[in-house]
């Protein structure tokens, strides 16, 4: 019965992972070393490689997962106890990440994307242009004479 279960949610992982590898017209191996020697070369790969793992990560806690709910309910009688209800509620919440994850890669493997085409396009091309190292427009620090004139009473002095 775990058999089902896997089967049928790995399948998540290795439709994208056809998509990524087809895509980039290599093996995901080859991409990551690819991403790994130079990661800015080409940013789409990078992106698609990290989401990519985050996955695969999430892939291995779904697994893991429903592995243990479906020890649980092996052992269990007729009626669930909250434990098991715990393990399964594990369940959903493992799927919803692995979900929202598989659906972050089909968005990067979409060149026709909302939001990848248009003004949202632009405005993120924009902010994505190089991280900027400092503030958008040049400053410097304001000006401040040296030392406190002696004309002033009470210059030098600690005022409590």
């Amino acid at each position: 019965m775990s058999d089902d279960i896997t089967d049928g949610s790995a399948d998540v992982v290795g439709v994208l992972t056809e998509r990524i590898e087809a895509h980039f017209g290599m093996g995901m191996d080859q991409l990551r070393a690819a991403v790994a020697v130079a990661p800015t070369a080409n940013p789409d790969a990078t992106e698609v490689v990290k989401w990519h793992g985050h996955l695969v990560d999430s892939q291995a806690v779904l697994d893991r997962a429903e592995d243990d709910l479906l020890a649980a309910l092996e052992t269990q009688p007729s009626e669930i106890d909250d434990p098991t209800m715990g393990l399964a509620q594990r369940v959903n919440a493992a799927v919803t990440a692995r979900d929202g994850r598989a659906q972050v890669v089909r968005w990067l493997l979409d060149s026709d994307a909302p939001g990848k085409k248009g003004l949202a396009a632009e405005r993120l091309a924009r902010l994505d242009r190089g991280a900027r190292k400092g503030p958008a427009v040049p400053t410097s620090a304001p000006h401040r004479p040296a030392a406190v004139p002696a004309s002033v009473p009470g210059a030098g002095r600690a005022v409590l």
